[in-house]
């Protein structure tokens, strides 16, 4: 039996998250849903009012003999802007900050680490503002959002958003992808 291992991030809209991860050798699954917040199963729509304390994120199961959990934070740190406080491009609220819900001290020194690499390297211009979170819940988001953006390409967030950003995720990492 193999040892799968979990990572949970938020970076913005899961949708975009989800379509960058799913693609990924080691990947096993991946589920958008709902971590740092205080409201108990919280909807979609309650989260979008910015009140239940939520995160967009996506909960990645993954092989760490296939792919490693540095690898993911690599990437995470690659497709989006960690340094935009509360949101990514457009989408605006809590609900899209940048955020590590690490399982394990493993996780967090990993995380804590690459945030610290990149800061000394100057890889961005502002500070890097992604918050550090032990992992409390996790609520799976409803079934609609599940590979939303390969069930719905041609909708305008889609073919403006994610599409480019998969673009240029694809053409950094090709070598990572499942069918390379």
């Amino acid at each position: 039996m193999k040892n799968y291992e979990q990572a949970t991030l938020g970076g913005g809209c899961f949708w975009c998250l989800e379509a960058v991860y799913k693609d990924l050798k080691g990947v096993v699954n991946i589920l958008p849903g709902y971590s740092g917040g205080h409201t108990e199963n919280p909807t979609y729509e309650e989260v979008c009012t910015d009140t239940t304390g939520h995160a967009e994120v996506v909960q990645i199961t993954y092989d760490p003999e296939l792919i490693t959990y540095q690898d993911l934070l690599e990437i995470f740190f690659f497709i989006h802007d960690p340094t935009s406080l509360n949101r990514q491009g457009a989408d605006e609220g809590t609900q899209y900050r940048s955020v590590v819900f690490y399982h394990n001290e493993e996780q967090k020194d990993l995380a804590y680490t690459m945030i610290k690499n990149l800061e000394e390297e100057q890889v961005y211009e502002d500070p890097i503002v992604t918050e550090l979170v032990k992992l409390d819940k996790f609520y799976p988001a409803e079934e609609y959002h599940h590979n939303y953006y390969a069930r719905n390409p041609e909708q305008a967030y889609c073919s403006v958003v994610i599409a480019p950003k998969l673009a240029r995720f694809r053409e950094k990492y090709h070598e990572k992808l499942e069918k390379s």
